[in-house]
């Protein structure tokens, strides 16, 4: 099942490719040029974000875009080229909240593979409990565990980063979860 629309053109020389087996000892179909010889890889999509705290409370943003409009979701999005994963979270954390904050350790590492995607959430300590939201947010809240929206929240992986986060507080210690949603 594709998950993007399939390559047409080979991105080095432009000729149409054709999906085949390559002859490198690969045992995947992919996109080979039959001009260059050149084989097109496709990976999974990396989405990066934060779980941000504020004492016993964590920030959500309602979404302002689509998919899931107006649903609840964490601050994340997708990583993108030249930068970390936790530069990534940041980033997404800084554009979606607006919110100024401490990275602190990865917490999930989920794989989407019906979607093609992997999500990493990393915890966050917030620093100001004011938050200035940019476009792709309509409203940014402080939410207690028993106040979360979990009707209205957003992604699978949302949910299950939010279980986690709650979950290893009561614990008293953190630790890295590595999960599969499909």
């Amino acid at each position: 099942m594709p998950f993007r629309a399939p390559i047409k053109h080979c991105r080095n020389c432009g000729t149409g490719v054709v999906y085949r087996v390559p002859d490198d000892g690969d045992t995947r179909q992919r996109a080979v040029c039959p001009a260059c010889d050149t084989i097109h890889y496709e990976n999974p999509l990396n989405v990066v974000g934060t779980v941000p705290c504020w004492g016993d409370k964590v920030l959500l943003c309602k979404r302002n875009i689509e998919p899931r409009w107006g649903k609840w979701t964490l601050p994340a999005g997708f990583m993108e080229l030249g930068e970390s994963t936790a530069q990534g979270a940041g980033r997404e954390t800084d554009e979606e909240a607006g919110a100024q904050f401490e990275l602190q350790d990865l917490l999930t590492v989920i794989s989407v593979p019906s979607v093609g995607q992997v999500h990493l959430y990393y915890r966050a300590r917030l620093l100001s409990d004011r938050f200035d939201p940019g476009h792709e947010t309509i409203e940014a809240k402080l939410f207690s565990e028993d106040e979360i929206p979990w009707d209205e929240i957003s992604f699978k992986t949302v949910q299950k980063t939010l279980e986690c986060f709650f979950e290893d507080r009561r614990k008293g210690r953190f630790s890295v979860h590595n999960l599969v949603i499909d």
